[in-house]
């Protein structure tokens, strides 16, 4: 079968990288389609995975509505060009040009309806399935649920193995304790009027961290000058060790604090989408795994990181939830190629 994987960020390669491999060894052609962002074309290939780059990415919403539809145009001809039967990732292009192909758009979307609204009420109704963990709120009936987050895709133990060589890299060993912290731009288009950590509380919170360990600062855009000391770049491919070994992750980013809860570390979240995303949720309630606060909210924030810096076995304890979480929730990439393999002659819902 020929396959679309339409990646638009750096999470949806980590998303689908297993399922790419594993579908090319089950006998799929699978091809990738990608914008002109960097760090997605550093992974590509530093995986040895060969692309086809259609447009470049930009910031502004009015000219990124004007690109979108260019490059819905030569994504179109691509998916005619290449014959593809199935598009199978998070692209909402993928969903807006499968009307007009012979494509079938299986659509993986983890934020719920209220938290991405144009994606549910555009994307959803042109997709032939959405697929999402089952915590998610969704309204579609298109909808096929699993037990998992899409960071078990590339997080599950099945899937990784931490790399301890890694700290050395940035002269850590695995005993240290240190913080990485993670400030996000909020530019994408369901980030109108989001705030994450303000510049007051940045400052408050390093001083708060120094005093206990090492302060690793990763962001996605130009950081505040005061702060590039902390600042380091970390390779993609080798963030998620360093997330594993942290002490502790603190940021505005809803993915990189999945990705420490899953990994059994301590995260901490703060920006205005706290209590709308059904799978941090799960992840804070039903798994102590993690814990948001909003930005007028961050004197709490404080408490809680000065409470739990303040266990002698607190990255023991995170093991041992993140043990719970794991005897719950499925390896995810089995279940997208299982999904791939038996398409379209045996869809299996609530898998």
């Amino acid at each position: 079968m020929n396959i679309l994987m339409d990646l638009s960020h750096p999470a949806h390669f980590h998303l689908l990288r297993n399922t790419y491999f594993e579908a090319k060894k089950e006998g799929h052609n699978v091809y990738i389609t990608v914008k002109d962002e960097p760090s997605i074309i550093n992974l590509l290939n530093n995986y040895n995975i060969k692309y086809t780059l259609l447009s470049k990415k930009v910031d502004s919403l009015i000219y990124k509505g004007l690109k979108q539809i260019v490059y819905n145009y030569k994504l179109w001809k691509f998916v005619k060009d290449k014959h593809i039967i199935l598009g199978f990732c998070s692209s909402f292009t993928m969903t807006q040009i499968a009307p007009f192909s012979k494509m079938d758009a299986i659509l993986l979307d983890d934020d719920d309806d209220e938290v991405e609204p144009l994606v549910a009420k555009f994307g959803h109704p042109l997709a032939k399935f959405v697929l999402s963990p089952d915590c998610v709120k969704r309204k579609t009936k298109k909808l096929v649920v699993y037990n998992g987050y899409h960071e078990l895709a590339y997080l599950h133990p099945n899937r990784f193995t931490p790399d301890e060589k890694v700290l050395s890299d940035f002269g850590l060993n695995k005993d240290d304790v240190y913080f990485v912290l993670r400030f996000n731009a909020f530019k994408a288009h369901h980030d109108a009027g989001i705030n994450g950590i303000s510049l007051d509380d940045k400052r408050k919170l390093i001083k708060l961290l120094e005093k206990k360990g090492k302060v690793l600062i990763s962001t996605e855009r130009v950081i505040d000058e005061e702060f590039k000391k902390y600042q380091i770049s970390i390779p993609s491919e080798k963030i998620h060790s360093i997330l594993y070994f942290a002490t502790m992750f603190i940021g505005d980013s809803q993915t990189m604090t999945s990705e420490a809860a899953v990994l059994g570390t301590p995260s901490i979240r703060c920006n205005s989408f706290v209590g709308r995303i059904s799978y941090l949720e799960e992840q804070e309630h039903k798994y102590g795994l993690t814990y948001g606060f909003k930005p007028n909210n961050a004197e709490k924030m404080f408490e809680k990181i000065e409470q739990l810096l303040s266990l002698p076995n607190l990255k023991k304890d995170w093991v041992k939830r993140r043990e719970i979480m794991l005897a719950d929730k499925m390896d995810v990439t089995s279940f997208f190629v299982n999904f791939i393999n038996k398409y379209p002659n045996q869809i299996i819902n609530k898998m």
